[in-house]
């Protein structure tokens, strides 16, 4: 009997080990399936993206109205129809519509309260009898409007409009206080109808002049982008419902607000960067490809965030193609990255990519490894990477893929915006780029520069011989007080003008936007006073009618 239950013992402990030590290999499966890379088709049903037409419905009703007015040979060049605020979401626009019996084109001038700030354009489609106007630019408040119109045999006609908008702007930009301390009108580059845009992290994104007057702004929250595309549209991230949490809604409308495609995902994949934030699916760079389809950065609804790219079809709807970095990258660089306090892992943080026409490649921004990086868009393959990482710490096969530096050359640190510029030597081995380097030492950054500045760079990079120079840059000068630890955007402007945002300037109470000829600042605009989360994201310098553009009623 002792025996029998020495043996029923000595069983149960080794049933018991067993079923630890069984438990511990399933614990060690299940973890090691977590830090897995999802499946493309994984991330694709993550992601759940798809066409709607909610918001071209919503403005069918207001299109047909303006249809039936421009049909009517009522409306005249003396008596056009006037409407402001067409499609409800852009305050400081208006459709003028009217006939000429004679075929015509059409101009318009916004007519500035100080000297070149005038808003001058002329609408594409060349001699017609229908005119319909998009009036971008006006002030809140009144307004003077010239509309000319010449006939093909050179003769003109011109009519002034009083045009009245509401002189109140919303909460998140009337809260904001605009100043302009430096406005070198001569020397900047805003020809005849540009704006400075100001394009937020969230809330309402806006447009001012050389003044800093707004005279452009839409009523919906956006986050992070409202990107230019071929035709003269503009892509933006905003939600569903204003009062909502995430934003999810991708939309491809004009300056007037006008809906002409729209895109939707699922909010499962949404992403937070802390607990008192919206959550956005696309959260922080798209771009327009070639063929028209969308390349969008989005996290893959794994715990690692913001470290996916996906190829957007602009015909359906749906994801294409998923680039998914944690598939190209030393996997220690994720495994070994501190979770955030939610127990997700913001490894990479990728912040801008941009299309390389030339060889059909990408280059792509991840503030958190302090890096950039050029990769072919079909393949994946990497072309190059320029980090402040070691050499020797990398694993050999990347070893080769990796620029170096020039004597002086700023090693990246937190750095976000990244373009390709044109091409000046014609060179397939060159390459030009242009980016903001908030000199923060996130991971590789340079630990002793990092905190006392922040400034735009450009570089010249020679794939021939792997090396990086570079060639332009402004804001060491500034200083410590120009640092901005998170944000900010780098324009290449006309001739040597710069346009560069320093984001969060003063730790998120202001954004600095400053234009500079060479090294000398001809515009200085801050916008102080920032709601929660309403940074200047990104300054862009656009045309507020772009010379592709054509708004057409009956399209």
């Amino acid at each position: 009997m002792k025996h029998r239950k020495k043996f029923k013992i000595s069983l149960l402990i080794g049933l018991g080990s067993t079923l630890l030590f069984l438990a511990g290999c399933q614990q060690q499966t299940a973890n090691a399936t977590e830090n897995v890379p999802l499946s493309s088709s994984e991330i694709t049903d993550n992601l759940g993206s798809k066409l709607v037409t909610t918001r071209a419905d919503a403005q069918a009703t207001a299109t047909k109205t303006y249809q039936a007015a421009l049909a009517n040979t009522a409306y005249t060049i003396d008596t056009p129809y006037v409407k402001v605020n067409p499609y409800s979401t852009s305050p400081l626009t208006a459709l003028v519509l009217f006939t000429t019996t004679e075929k015509a084109k059409v101009s318009y001038t916004v007519v500035g309260k100080t000297a070149k700030t005038s808003i001058t354009n002329t609408v594409n489609g060349g001699y017609q009898t229908q005119h319909q106007v998009p009036v971008v630019g006006l002030y809140a408040g009144n307004n003077t409007v010239k509309i000319t119109v010449t006939y093909e045999n050179g003769s003109t006609t011109t009519k002034t409009l009083a045009i009245t908008t509401t002189s109140t702007l919303p909460k998140y930009i009337a809260s904001t206080k605009i100043t302009v301390s430096k406005s070198n009108k001569s020397e900047m580059d805003i020809g005849d109808n540009k704006l400075t845009f100001l394009v937020r992290t969230t809330k309402e994104s806006f447009a001012v002049d050389a003044d800093g007057a707004v005279r452009w702004y839409s009523t919906l929250y956006v986050q992070h982008m409202l990107e230019p595309i071929s035709n003269g549209h503009y892509l933006m991230l905003t939600k569903n419902d204003q009062s909502g949490t995430t934003y999810n809604d991708l939309v491809e409308t004009d300056l007037l607000g006008r809906v002409y495609k729209e895109y939707t995902f699922d909010t499962k994949t949404g992403h937070s960067e802390n607990a008192n934030s919206d959550k956005t699916v696309i959260h922080h760079d798209i771009l327009e490809l070639p063929n028209h389809d969308l390349l969008a950065t989005v996290s893959d609804g794994s715990k690692y965030v913001e470290d996916t790219m996906v190829v957007i079809s602009h015909t359906t709807g749906k994801v294409t193609q998923v680039i998914d970095l944690k598939k190209l990258l030393p996997k220690s660089m994720y495994e070994s990255y501190k979770a955030s306090s939610d127990g997700t892992v913001d490894w990479f943080h990728q912040n801008a990519v941009d299309y390389d026409s030339n060889d059909g490649s990408i280059i792509i921004s991840g503030r958190n490894q302090d890096m950039i990086m050029k990769l072919d868009l079909k393949t994946a393959k990497i072309k190059w990477i320029y980090s402040g990482k070691k050499k020797s710490s990398w694993p050999t096969k990347y070893q080769s893929l990796l620029l170096t530096g020039t004597v002086g050359t700023t090693i990246t640190g937190g750095q976000h915006g990244v373009t390709l510029l044109n091409d000046d030597n014609n060179d397939p081995s060159s390459e030009n780029i242009l980016l903001y380097n908030n000199n923060i030492n996130v991971t590789n950054g340079d630990a002793s520069t990092s905190g006392k500045y922040s400034e735009g760079v450009q570089y010249y990079i020679d794939t021939k011989t792997m090396t990086i120079k570079q060639t332009w840059s402004y804001g060491k000068t500034l200083g410590k007080a120009n640092f901005t630890e998170v944000i900010g955007y780098t324009q290449k402007l006309t001739g040597n003008n710069y346009l560069i945002d320093f984001g969060y300037k003063g730790s998120g109470t202001e954004s600095n936007i400053i234009e500079v000829d060479g090294q000398n600042q001809v515009f200085n605009l801050i916008v102080s006073n920032p709601s929660a989360k309403a940074y200047v994201y990104r300054a862009y310098r656009l045309a507020v009618y772009d010379s592709s553009y054509v708004f057409d009623l009956n399209d």
